[in-house]
């Protein structure tokens, strides 16, 4: 069975899983929780409050779940300012994909599936990460990132369950990467520290010292968090940047288009002009609408002045 596809130049990957495997799923997540490693920093628990492995209510036919890792590159984007450019990060995380969810059901229903008849329904409240190992789509890395091969960990995971009967049962053991066994590189270039260090046998990361989990919602920055520790325009790259196993894929990174010193300015300013707003983020591929955006401007504004300085 072929497992990969183009869609939109993107690179797509794919496993399944049967649903009879969620109550396994659901046990390794509370095994986790019980153990103390999920923790409950009021920041944090709003990311998986939610998440469940179970059937959908409104799907209980559903049969299998269909795990898509899409190739969702790395991306810089030069924002002017005072005559210079300064190059900044954005992290495949908070840009847009080059593929819609109606896209890739269709990817699922005519190219996966191949029959008529059947439904496809996507769904997002679930620990992809365990998902996707557990399906044996990926692995995990040393900073409990997923890591598909080919793809690296430059990719973003879909789910859709399907009434679909594939007849495989598809279940392997949760997985560190090969790669990561001798190698501190991601620990030891985390600017909090928030990695197991190489003697550790593990791949759960201390998440309340985690920089992504402070700098993509806005507030205050905890005392301990160094100004100096911010290396992208929203979320951190570290631990990918220099990860052996991303060596060639770190290679297709994405230029957005510029950011004027007009519109530079603006950020800095606090100002919110719409017209620029909406020029923002169309060039960050972050939103289209300001009044809904999931990242606004005074994120970004606080942000780029600690990349700036």
């Amino acid at each position: 069975m072929k497992e990969e596809f183009i869609l939109n130049n993107l690179r797509i990957k794919y496993k399944v899983i049967s649903v009879k495997r969620l109550p396994e799923l659901q046990a390794d997540i509370d095994k986790t929780e019980q153990d103390g490693n999920l923790s409950n920093l009021k920041l944090f628990r709003p990311y998986i409050n939610d998440f469940k492995f179970r059937v959908p209510e409104n799907f209980p036919e559903a049969k299998y779940i269909v795990v898509l890792a899409i190739e969702h590159n790395l991306a810089k984007v030069n924002f002017h300012l005072n005559g210079q450019k300064h190059n900044i990060i954005l992290p495949h995380d908070y840009h847009r994909l080059g593929a819609s969810v109606e896209e890739l059901a269709e990817l699922v229903e005519k190219e996966i599936i191949k029959e008529a008849g059947f439904k496809v329904e996507h769904n997002r409240t679930m620990h992809l990460k365990l998902l996707a190992v557990r399906s044996g789509l990926g692995r995990y890395g040393r900073n409990n990132i997923c890591y598909v091969d080919g793809l690296g960990s430059f990719l973003s995971l879909y789910t859709f369950f399907t009434d679909y009967d594939f007849q495989v049962d598809n279940w392997y053991d949760l997985r560190m990467l090969e790669d990561c066994e001798d190698c501190s590189i991601c620990s030891d270039n985390c600017p909090t520290q928030a990695i197991p260090n190489i003697d550790d046998d593990e791949f759960i990361i201390d998440v309340e010292r985690c920089l992504t989990l402070h700098n993509e919602k806005l507030g205050e920055f905890p005392e301990w968090l160094r100004s100096d520790a911010h290396n992208s325009l929203i979320g951190c790259t570290r631990c990918q940047q220099y990860c052996p196993a991303n060596t060639k894929v770190i290679e297709k990174i994405i230029q957005l288009e510029d950011i004027t010193e007009e519109e530079t300015k603006m950020i800095l300013d606090g100002r919110i002009e719409e017209h620029l707003s909406l020029s923002i983020g169309r060039k960050l591929r972050i939103f289209d609408d300001i009044k809904n955006a999931e990242y606004p401007i005074p994120l970004i504004k606080r942000n780029l002045e600690l990349l700036l300085d």
